[in-house]
């Protein structure tokens, strides 16, 4: 499993209008992803900043994602944040909900 971590600073009181952005435009998008697994988004008390993460199956779908999606998702984002989002890829190691164990370097 692969994941893409999205860091976001919010313009001031529009932490409800990301969370309807995210619910009504991005994972909508996100749904009709193939290898789309998962989507989880954080806002830190006092609602100045945020951070997405979208789980994968494979990294090659995540990369086609951010290649082919992605630029939709940051222009339904433009009304919400300020400035650029910041984006980190890294492999999954470890998930009780989706059930993966360590991998083992051994």
């Amino acid at each position: 499993m692969f994941a893409r971590t999205v860091n976001l600073r919010l313009k001031p009181k529009s932490v409800a209008e990301l969370t309807q952005t995210v619910d009504k435009e991005i994972i909508p998008l996100l749904r009709k992803q193939k290898g789309f697994q998962d989507e989880i988004t954080f806002v830190v008390p006092g609602g100045t900043e945020a951070v997405a993460i979208s789980l994968w199956d494979q990294k090659e779908n995540a990369e086609a994602y951010g290649r082919a999606v992605y630029p939709q998702v940051l222009r339904a984002l433009t009304k919400v944040v300020e400035g650029t989002p910041q984006v980190q890829t890294s492999e999954v190691s470890n998930s009780t909900f989706h059930k993966i164990a360590a991998h083992s370097t051994a």
